[in-house]
């Protein structure tokens, strides 16, 4: 049977100077034919500079070049002379699997602590099930991924049978969705029973599924990115991710992200029929908790802080890239009379010496701020430059990085749009309004971890004529009066009123003593800070 193949695309677009520039927009093309699959993703190089790399390799003959020749020519010589040199080192270099791949499994075992698999040699196969939040598994060796079969094989001369079986997300306590996620195998199998490599790699695979709770950006950060980085952010790029439920649509919102933690192009695990061969395999993530990166649990000790430079490092291209395209479309309106010549200015982006940006994160459907056009007035009048945003799933992350990173304060109500507070810098104002009855998941999930990061936290708790249920239940009711009663009848109910039908109108009176004090605050920290130079 002819094993089909699956093709990774990704397109890199540059501009030459002086020729005009376009946004490029990323699509998913349409399979045409059985089996056919749709291009992967593909991102737009925007001179950010970073190598990409091809890891894997396909096992088929190629002719070698003139070029390709003197080069190995040259390192020949290169390698002989290191080995008269420094005979130890250099063979410590060529064999990798007893030096840097060896260290960097057990670096990855080991997650910065002491403790189950923390030592893992090769040709051995190890699982930690000691988290309550995530397994991870560790195998070094011969390691062939087997879709048809759902597994890993560890191909060896030990006869000892072995077999570990792992869901790799990060959920493990929740039955549910856990049962949602694809169960893989790593096993032991002989030399006689093994699959024929297809692609060889020379780097580890991390895998990990992109279900679940995937589709809430909450759980996109808090269950598989964060993870993500966590896992896998020591290994600098030298790492293929292997990807249970695949979707083509999270790897164009977060490939720029994913491009910061891998060099080459991710595996479709259920999709892919070819065979990869890899030094290691990584199966699962470590978690440290809600939206939080724990130094003392990561090999190099890395914060939040390091995530949230990660993510500037992801988007600064794209940034540069939008805030050139507005220009050179200011311009254009401009010359047809349609602008005025004050937006001709540099992009509001980069300007911190105004009024401080305050962002209002607007909802719809449930936990809506009634108000909302009061709330900016309002906001406006203490002396801030206000700016409303209202994201959904087709808005591009990075555009929403941009308005948020250059904000001095983010006011949104409990929901998991509030995750874009990691998108804020340190020093900054986090405002969550607290709807009735969401005390405790607004303080676990955001207010705590933004503390974290650095950002002023501020918890704005309504009261009960602030919200809804004030029109629907009389006064005195336990829904408005005793939330946290009504919540021991449990999640459903919680869910069904406090967050499904539940919106609040913000006293202004009461709300405006918060804006006064962020923005005493902000105005405090730009003195105390020294001028950046233009």
């Amino acid at each position: 049977m002819v094993q089909q193949q699956q093709q990774h695309r990704i397109y890199i677009l540059q501009f030459r100077k002086g020729e005009p520039e376009q946004e490029v927009a990323c699509k998913v093309s349409q399979a045409k034919g059985a089996g056919a699959r749709r291009v992967m993703y593909y991102y737009q190089d925007y001179g950010g500079g970073g190598g990409g790399g091809k890891s894997g390799k396909t096992v088929q003959s190629r002719a070698l070049s003139l070029r390709r020749i003197l080069a190995m020519l040259l390192l020949s010589l290169l390698c002989v002379g290191t080995l008269f040199v420094a005979p130890v080192s250099f063979l410590s270099f060529v064999h990798t699997d007893d030096g840097g791949a060896e260290a960097a499994a057990a670096t990855a075992a080991r997650g910065g602590v002491s403790g189950p698999c923390s030592a893992v040699g090769n040709d051995s196969l190890c699982c930690d099930r000691s988290s309550e939040r995530a397994d991870i598994c560790f195998a070094r060796g011969d390691l062939r991924m087997h879709s048809a079969s759902a597994s890993f094989q560890l191909v060896s001369g030990n006869s000892t049978a072995e077999e570990e079986r792992i869901r790799p997300y990060t959920r493990k306590w929740e039955a549910n969705v856990m049962a949602t996620i694809d169960e893989v195998r790593l096993r032991r199998v002989s030399p006689g029973d093994a699959a024929r490599c297809d692609v060889r790699h020379d780097v580890p695979a991390v895998l990990f599924s992109t279900g679940g709770y995937t589709g809430n950006v909450y759980h996109e950060f808090n269950d598989g990115i964060l993870p993500l980085f966590v896992t896998a952010n020591h290994l600098r790029r030298r790492v293929v991710f292997v990807i249970l439920e695949y979707h083509d649509w999270w790897i164009t919102k977060y490939g720029d992200v994913v491009t910061q933690l891998s060099a080459f192009p991710p595996i479709d695990f259920t999709a892919d029929r070819r065979v990869h061969c890899f030094p290691e395999v990584i199966a699962g993530l470590r978690i440290h908790g809600e939206l939080t990166v724990d130094p003392a649990k990561t090999p190099e000790g890395k914060s939040i802080g390091d995530f949230r430079r990660l993510l500037d490092d992801a988007y600064r291209g794209r940034i540069e890239f939008l805030n050139r395209l507005e220009r050179r479309t200011a311009r254009k309106r401009h010359r047809r009379g349609t602008v005025p010549r004050a937006q001709l200015a540099p992009p509001r982006h980069t300007s911190h010496q105004d009024r401080p940006r305050l962002v209002i994160v607007s909802r719809i459907g449930s936990r809506v701020i009634e108000n909302e056009a009061d709330v900016a007035a309002l906001a406006a009048d203490v002396g801030f430059d206000v700016r409303v945003i209202r994201p959904d799933r087709t808005t591009e992350l990075c555009k929403i990085y941009r308005e948020l990173n250059a904000s001095d304060a983010m006011v949104g109500v409990h929901g998991a749009a509030m995750t874009h507070f990691l998108f804020m810098r340190p020093g900054k104002v986090f405002i969550q309004v607290v709807p009735l009855g969401t005390d405790w998941a607004a303080g676990a999930y955001y207010g705590e971890p933004a503390a974290r990061l650095g950002l002023r936290y501020v918890g704005y708790k309504i009261l009960p004529e602030e919200s809804s249920l004030s029109r629907e239940y009389p006064t005195g009711d336990p829904v408005l009066t005793d939330p946290a009663g009504v919540a021991q009848r449990g999640w459903d109910v919680t869910k069904k009123v406090y967050l499904d039908r539940q919106n609040v109108r913000l006293d202004l009176a009461r709300f405006r003593e918060e804006l006064v004090r962020a923005h005493r605050y902000l105005a405090a920290g730009r003195q105390r800070r020294p001028r950046a130079s233009m």
